[in-house]
């Protein structure tokens, strides 16, 4: 039973120090103009697509590091995934463009590489983050692997509504 309760105290620990670096690799991304505008546009659930771009990142940042990954990039690349800046809900009607789901990658990664630089595994995790559904755009990094399925968790997480309370993860200005 001690073994546990250290072992417990352990994990808090060391998440508690995953979140300040993980808030110093993706300081400048979140707190960035263009980035905050994802807070306007909803996405799965009640989530709009900002809070789903940070769950899903930092679910990948912990995952990346508990695998020895690029955690800053896979972090990055995933906080930028979405931002694609409208509402997919309303998007056919409003513009007549069809398949959301297939062509969003491109339009993230559009305006990524215009307020970023991004290296090659954030360009990787943002164009082939939709695999299976867009079956030729398949992920090339391991980092891109982790965020393809912690995508879909959170994803499925975020509609179903029967998720446990997803972690916060503090957002400082400065």
């Amino acid at each position: 039973m001690y073994l546990l309760k250290k072992l417990e105290k352990k994990l808090y620990v060391t998440r508690d120090i995953w979140k300040e670096e993980y808030y110093e690799c993706v300081k400048d991304i979140v707190n960035h103009p263009v980035v905050l505008r994802m807070k306007l546009y909803p996405h799965h659930g009640t989530t709009n697509c900002y809070q789903h771009c940070m769950h899903v990142s930092f679910y990948t940042y912990q995952l990346c590091r508990l695998f020895h990954l690029n955690a800053r990039s896979a972090a990055r690349g995933s906080m930028l995934h979405d931002l694609f800046l409208y509402d997919w809900h309303t998007h056919y009607e409003r513009t007549g463009q069809h398949f959301h789901g297939l062509t969003h990658p491109k339009v993230a990664y559009e305006n990524a590489n215009k307020f970023f630089k991004l290296d090659s595994i954030e360009k990787d995790i943002i164009l082939n983050h939709m695999w299976p559904i867009t079956p030729f755009s398949i992920p090339k990094t391991r980092e891109g692997w982790v965020i393809t399925l912690t995508d879909k968790y959170c994803g499925a997480c975020e509609t179903s509504q029967r998720r446990k309370k997803m972690i916060s993860v503090p957002v400082r200005r400065g």
